[in-house]
């Protein structure tokens, strides 16, 4: 679940993206609870997820020079950005929470999000969790996004697990995150991240590709093609 971002001014990259193949690789896992008899539903989860790498991302353990994930963070930024979405319940989800991170929730959504690790070095206690079996589903039609929120839209052509669409929820939030100025990062901050994702329509995708919000395209390394437009980062303040 990676995405290939062309660097910008805005853009934490340090390298072109030749030398961001040939970088170490890390990833940034996230967790999200599904307990048997209470899944969360798919919309929630999403926008859980997406919430919960802009709080990782915005935490000053992150953000200080010195901070405790700083360097993966910046280690992780200057590769390809990948997340993976796993599952937990029960003791599972006990022995997750207890390893360094943020749970983030949302309305019956618990997500917890991590510090970047080397591709090949998570922890124990996730690394045996399943990344299938996120199927989630809604249980009555999203209402319409509340007036002035940032809104994520997945494209409605392309058909992706749960899991699949959190990570490319997470990679909607954080390109829009890169291309916000500072004060703007602070007010969507102080507005507990507000957003909203939802499907576009199948007649208005092209113009949204088409009008200078960020896009994410997928590396396609799982499910879906390489290069596939899965989501575009609608942020009130990037609008042109």
């Amino acid at each position: 679940m990676s995405t290939p971002v062309e660097p910008s001014t805005s853009s934490p990259f340090q390298h072109e993206a030749v030398d961001r193949d040939a970088a170490p690789q890390f990833v940034l896992p996230l967790v999200v609870r599904i307990e048997r008899d209470a899944p969360p539903g798919r919309t929630d989860a999403l926008e859980t997820a997406a919430r919960a790498v802009l709080t990782l991302l915005a935490d000053e353990r992150s953000t200080a020079e010195d901070g405790e994930w700083a360097q993966a963070v910046r280690d992780w930024q200057d590769a390809r950005i990948r997340k993976v979405v796993r599952r937990a319940r029960g003791a599972e989800w006990r022995r997750a929470e207890a390893l360094p991170g943020i749970t983030v929730t949302g309305d019956a959504a618990e997500v917890r999000v991590y510090p970047p690790v080397p591709l090949d070095g998570w922890p124990k206690d996730l690394a045996r969790l399943q990344v299938s079996g996120t199927e989630l589903d809604d249980p009555a039609p999203p209402a319409l996004p509340e007036p002035g929120a940032p809104v994520l839209w997945m494209n409605p052509g392309v058909a992706m697990s749960a899991g699949k669409a959190m990570a490319q929820a997470g990679h909607g939030a954080q390109l829009a995150w890169w291309e916000l100025s500072q004060a703007q990062r602070a007010a969507w901050a102080a507005d507990g991240f507000r957003l909203a994702v939802r499907t576009a329509a199948p007649a208005g995708w092209t113009r949204l590709t088409e009008s200078g919000l960020p896009v994410v395209r997928d590396a396609g390394f799982t499910e879906i093609a390489p290069g596939s437009c899965t989501v575009v980062a609608d942020h009130p303040a990037l609008r042109p």
